[in-house]
């Protein structure tokens, strides 16, 4: 295995990480497990990225932008710019359709004009362009400053086509997990029906095509793309699932990534209930460390807001707060922490408010943040795409026996997590996503210790795909909480700047403060 320094000095990996100053000592990092490359063997050299040969035709779409994402104006003289290209809905067959990919592109007045794009996918956690939209807004711009950002929404997500598929009804049962009122409790039965109801009807409104949904097919648009841009690679930050079609990307096309950068990667190889466990522990870490945020500040939610929430789930759970379910109310929570915008830490007291009000009886902040959050994270498109990406999904059964467990280990979102794995039970069993073979491009993966998203817990069987695969590769973590890292820590940015210029990896193991 080929990999970047044994021993690292936190510091090292950046020169004034953070937005301030930070009073974290220096801290020593091992990373464990594997013999060191010898000290000769040096990563390879790499060809610089290349601007766009023939590029696509480029509109503003700025104010449209922000104003649907309720985002700030951002950085003075900010340039967003929509497009989009038709790709093949099936790249190995000449008789397959064709759809539209949507694409925004981000830059900045000392955005160099001839600098070569960086593209973006967060794949089915969220549109990439919503996520590029939070990025170029927020307080962190260095890395939009050094080359233009052009993200890729997935197949039925966000700018791309839409998907229009899931019965209303069933829509509602799989958000609230068939909880209706007081008398009634997340039910594995309700949303193995719903998930039967919503598979018949997209499978058989996509149909011939509902099974190109995936990862693999999400990976060849990212193909179309280079194709019509006539470089010889891309470079490619790809965030949570979206790290799933990086390395599908690099699978299919590995002489055709000229950089890789994961960012707070989902697990590569898991199975759906074992990522879902990740899931809760990133969730759970991200309420205590809101709760110590929120309390330090003397929020609305009182000195101990994670009993709070607590308090507060437990009522939603109970009917108090209906149509408010248990499951919607901690989607918008976690969505909430998990939010790619920079400005998080300001944002404590307006959760507090939110969940503060709700506690008293006001849940219209509440309930505007649900529809926020299911309209982000909940479309139909999303639902395809998860499902079609996912293994293993339990049946009613298994998943009982999981919320039974995960109740107790995990009190605030292991009982909801176990039963929401029902949701895509009755997808068609699909093959697991790509991994690559070998990636001659070296590799940076960044983590956070409190990611509400994806959790770090799966981060091991990302970087031991990458050390199967032959590749060079450092890793570094984030202490803060939220997702991506990317948009949330400059220290982070700076290495991958470094990274994406340069091809230079910072050393392994390394951590940027929060």
């Amino acid at each position: 295995m080929r990999r970047i320094g044994v021993l690292a000095i936190v510091l090292a990996v950046c020169t004034a990480c953070g937005a301030g100053p930070s009073e974290r000592p220096d801290v020593a990092v091992v990373e464990q497990g594997g013999d060191p490359a010898p000290t000769s063997d040096g990563p390879p050299a790499i060809a610089s990225l290349q601007a766009p040969v023939r590029d696509l035709v480029w509109k503003d779409c700025k104010a449209a932008t922000l104003d649907r994402l309720e985002l700030g104006p951002g950085p003075g003289g900010l340039s967003l710019e929509c497009s989009s290209f038709v790709a093949p809905v099936d790249a190995t067959s000449t008789a397959a359709g064709s759809l539209e990919v949507g694409v925004l592109r981000a830059r900045l007045p000392q955005t160099p004009t001839d600098a070569a794009p960086l593209v973006l996918t967060s794949g089915s956690d969220l549109a990439s362009s919503s996520t590029l939209a939070a990025l170029a807004t927020g307080p962190i711009s260095a890395l939009l400053a050094t080359r233009p950002i052009v993200a890729v929404d997935r197949r039925g997500i966000g700018t791309s086509t839409a998907i229009d598929c899931v019965p209303t009804p069933d829509r509602r049962v799989l958000a609230d997990l068939g909880e209706f009122g007081p008398a009634d409790i997340p039910d594995a039965s309700k949303v193995a029906a719903a998930s039967r109801a919503a598979t018949i009807a997209c499978t058989d409104d996509l149909a011939p095509d509902a099974l190109a949904f995936d990862t693999a097919h999400a990976a060849d648009d990212l193909e179309q793309l280079r194709r019509i841009w006539q470089v010889d690679s891309l470079g490619l930050l790809g965030s949570g699932n979206g790290a799933a079609v990086a390395l599908a990307y690099a699978a299919r096309h590995p002489a055709q990534v000229g950089r890789l950068v994961l960012d707070s990667p989902a697990a590569t190889t898991a199975d759906a209930s074992t990522a879902a466990e990740y899931r809760v522990q990133g969730a759970q870490a991200a309420v205590a460390a809101f709760s110590r945020r929120c309390a330090a500040l003397s929020c609305s939610l009182g000195p101990d807001p994670a009993a709070a929430i607590t308090d507060l789930h437990g009522r939603a759970a109970a009917g108090e707060l209906a149509p408010v379910s248990s499951n919607a109310l901690l989607t918008a929570v976690s969505a909430f922490l998990g939010s790619p915008r920079g400005d998080q830490s300001s944002r404590v007291r307006e959760l507090s408010d939110i969940l503060a009000a709700a506690g008293r009886g006001d849940k219209a902040p509440l309930l505007d943040l649900i529809g926020a959050t299911e309209a982000a994270v909940g479309s139909d498109g999303q639902f395809v795409a998860r499902c079609s990406d996912g293994q293993q999904w339990p049946g009613p059964g298994q998943a009982g026996e999981l919320a039974q467990a995960w109740s107790q280990r995990y009190p605030l979102f292991g009982s909801d997590a176990a039963i929401a794995l029902m949701s895509c039970s009755a997808w068609p069993t699909m093959a697991p996503p790509p991994l690559p073979s070998k990636i001659p491009a070296p590799t940076l993966v960044l983590s956070g210790v409190a990611d509400p998203i994806v959790g770090d817990g799966g981060l091991s069987t990302v970087t031991g795909t990458l050390a199967a695969a032959g590749t060079v590769w450092s890793s570094v973590s984030w202490e803060g909480s939220g997702h991506p890292v990317t948009t949330h820590s400059d220290c982070a940015q700076q290495a991958l700047i470094r990274y994406i210029d340069a091809g230079t990896l910072p050393p392994n193991g390394g951590a940027c403060p929060a």
